[in-house]
């Protein structure tokens, strides 16, 4: 019987991109071994360096061949020489919404109690999933100047929300509340007090909830969320948010689970080709210095291979972080904790079987 063989487009981008992917790739190939299953990389040269050589960003002709992967890596985009939102719109915003990536799908787990920066927070408290609209709202592209560059300037961008967009992704997280099967319980997440548009999640959130009387309903507005996560992480266990709110409530949940270097978050259409990523940006100031914490990308890749029905390696992946992290081998999650690379073989060690100690230092 041939072994289960599974193609990935790599798109390593900006920045610290190469440096965390190259390690990502470390685990990938660590874990194939392992557990017995195949991969088929292609690797993409997309971002900023290509495109200020050649003025292409993502080409229609790798975008079709990347549908027909079985999942895509991505490592960061971003780069100050070109200007903001351009190759982050051209290459994540594209297939994201090319492909119909309609979940962002963001653990927050804490893996050692000292990593947390709320008093008393253990890692019994801090375990929850956000499920992220992420092909509407005011991402959607829907916006325009008048008298741009004037002192009469006028801004606009328009939030968007249909029934479908949001019928599909609350199921989802429903779904998602059943199958964990811990505390089965799922918040919605909105501002439909002053935000009206969003009144559309409320009576959307309420009718699909009669399809999964399993699980209980919560509501909390995006404000009173951000506070109860600081104060009462414990409280939640997935919760489901439009695309700007869950921005930015996953960014604080990875400051509660300690850091972006250890943050990861999935693109998703169950079913098809969906993207993996660290959600740290490119950090342009450590390209190439060896010092980018690569946990973030190897969480990712643990979610993609969750994704793709590998659950043995991906728990592994997950285990052997959390054995770092709580032996204080990896010291911390920030930038230098330890040189990019001795992450990864640490991380792959501790998968192969036989544990390796850090270099002194």
């Amino acid at each position: 019987m041939e072994p289960r063989n599974h193609r990935i487009a790599v798109l390593a981008g900006d920045g610290i991109g190469e440096e965390v992917v190259r390690e990502g790739l470390k685990i990938l190939r660590t874990a194939a071994s392992r557990f017995g299953f195949r991969t088929t990389l292609k690797e993409y040269p997309y971002g900023t360096d290509h495109f200020l050589k050649t003025g292409e960003i993502l080409p229609d002709a790798a975008l079709a061949e990347m549908r027909g992967m079985s999942a895509i890596l991505l490592g960061a985009i971003g780069d100050p020489r070109v200007e903001v939102g351009k190759i982050e719109f051209g290459i994540i915003a594209r297939l994201r919404f090319d492909l119909d990536l309609f979940v962002n799908l963001r653990p927050i787990r804490l893996y050692a109690e000292h990593l947390c920066p709320l008093k008393g927070k253990t890692p019994a408290d801090v375990d929850l999933v956000v499920v992220r609209e992420n092909t509407e709202d005011a991402y959607a592209g829907i916006h325009g100047f008048l008298h741009k560059g004037g002192p009469d300037e006028v801004a606009i961008q328009e939030m968007v929300y249909t029934r479908k967009g949001v019928e599909r992704v609350i199921r989802y997280a429903f779904e998602l509340a059943r199958k964990r099967n811990k505390k089965r319980k799922l918040t919605l997440i909105d501002k439909a007090n002053a935000v009206r548009a969003q009144d559309l999640w409320t009576r959307v959130f309420e009718e699909v909830g009669r399809d999964f009387p399993d699980i209980e309903r919560d509501h909390a507005y995006v404000d009173a969320c951000c506070m109860w996560l600081v104060k009462n992480p414990e409280w939640f266990d997935v919760a489901v948010a439009p695309n700007l709110f869950g921005d930015i409530v996953t960014d604080l949940g990875a400051m509660i689970q300690g850091g972006m270097g250890i943050a990861a978050s999935g693109n998703i259409h169950p079913g098809r080709v969906s993207m993996f990523e660290p959600i740290h940006g490119s950090a342009p100031k450590y390209r190439g210095q060896g010092k980018a914490n690569p946990l973030a990308t190897i969480n990712a890749v643990g979610m993609m291979l969750e994704f793709l029905g590998e659950g043995d390696a991906a728990r592994a992946i997950e285990g052997a972080i959390e054995r770092l992290l709580v032996g204080k081998r990896i010291p911390h999650l920030g930038a230098g904790a330890l040189p990019t690379s001795e992450i990864g073989d640490l991380v792959a060690a501790e998968i192969a079987g036989a544990p390796a100690a850090a270099a002194p230092r």
